[in-house]
C-alpha cells in the first residue's frame, strides 16, 4: 500500500480520498494496517476508505477504556466532517463501532462486524501476557487463525513487541478488561442501521455462537459464516469477504435511493 499516514491535530490515519461514501475501518487490540490491506485495495476504488489509528497505547492510563476510544472516534469523525459513514470493525474495533453507532445513529450508513467483541470474547486468558516468551506469543497469535501460516513473522514480531513493552502491555490488559465490562447484550436492539456480520466458522476468540447472538439481537442484520476461517476473515478469506461486503454496500445504497 502506498497510502501515507497523515498526522493532524492529534489524529493519525490513512484516507484514500476517493470520491464516494466513506468506509471507516476500526482495528482491534493488535490491529495493524496490514489487517485491512485487502479491504483498502478493493474499496479505495469506490469509497473514501479511512482508517483512524486508535490510540490504545498512547492514551493516559486512567483514560484507557473502550469508551475513551469511542470518544476518540467521535472526535475524529467530527474533525473530518463526515456526514455519514459505513463503519466496519474487527474484534475490539467492532465493539468500538457498536458503541459509536449507539451514540451517533444519525451518522451511520451501515455497520459491518467481523469477529467483534461486545458480547463474549476469549483472548489471551489469565496467562497473558507472558513477557519474553516468543514461542508462546507465536502460538497464541497463530491460534487466532484457522491457517496458522496466516500469522506472518512480521505480525508475530509486532505482537511480541507490544506485550514486551510494559506500558503497552498494561494498556492492552486495561482495554480488554474494559471491553468485558461493557457488554452490549441489553443495547443491541437499539441498532437500526443495516448490519452485516461476517464470521469465521472456526473463530476461537469470538466463536460462532457469538455471531448468532449478534444476529438475533440486531434486527436489521444478515449473517455469513466462512468455513476454514478464524478470527480475522478479511485476512484469511479476503476475496469472499470483500465480495460479501461489496454486495452489502450496494444493497444499502440501493435502499437509500429508494427512500430518497
Amino acid at each position: 500500500m502506498n497510502i501515507p499516514i497523515k498526522e493532524e491535530d492529534g489524529f493519525r490515519y490513512i484516507e484514500s480520498g476517493t470520491d464516494g461514501e466513506t468506509l471507516m475501518l476500526l482495528h482491534g487490540l493488535f490491529g495493524a494496517l496490514s489487517n485491512f490491506e485487502g479491504i483498502i485495495r478493493r474499496f479505495s476504488k469506490t469509497h473514501n476508505v479511512v482508517v483512524p489509528m486508535l490510540p490504545i497505547y498512547e492514551m493516559p492510563i486512567l483514560q484507557v477504556s473502550v469508551t475513551g476510544l469511542v470518544d476518540f472516534v467521535s472526535r475524529f469523525v467530527a474533525y473530518k466532517g463526515y456526514e455519514k459513514v459505513h463503519v466496519l470493525g474487527n474484534s475490539l474495533g467492532g465493539h468500538i463501532a457498536l458503541l459509536y453507532v449507539l451514540a451517533h445513529p444519525e451518522r451511520i450508513g451501515s455497520v459491518t462486524l467481523t469477529g467483534s467483541s461486545g458480547l463474549f470474547e476469549s483472548a489471551f486468558g489469565t496467562a497473558f501476557p507472558k513477557r519474553g516468551d516468543y514461542d508462546y506469543i507465536k502460538q497464541k497469535t497463530a491460534d487466532t487463525f484457522y491457517d496458522p501460516n496466516t500469522a506472518s513473522k512480521e505480525l508475530v514480531d509486532e505482537v511480541f513487541g507490544i506485550v514486551n513493552d510494559r506500558n503497552k502491555a498494561i494498556r492492552v490488559v486495561a482495554t480488554a478488561k474494559s471491553a468485558v465490562r461493557h457488554n452490549l447484550g441489553d443495547k443491541l436492539h437499539n441498532i437500526k442501521a443495516p448490519t452485516l456480520l461476517i464470521w469465521g466458522q472456526q473463530d476461537n476468540v469470538t466463536p460462532p455462537f457469538v455471531a448468532e447472538k449478534f444476529h438475533e439481537l440486531i434486527e436489521n442484520s444478515q449473517l455469513h459464516f466462512l468455513d476454514k476461517c478464524g478470527h480475522a476473515p478479511m485476512m484469511e478469506k479476503p476475496e469472499v469477504f470483500n465480495d460479501l461486503l461489496a454486495d452489502f454496500l450496494k444493497q444499502v445504497s440501493a435502499a437509500d435511493k429508494i427512500v430518497e
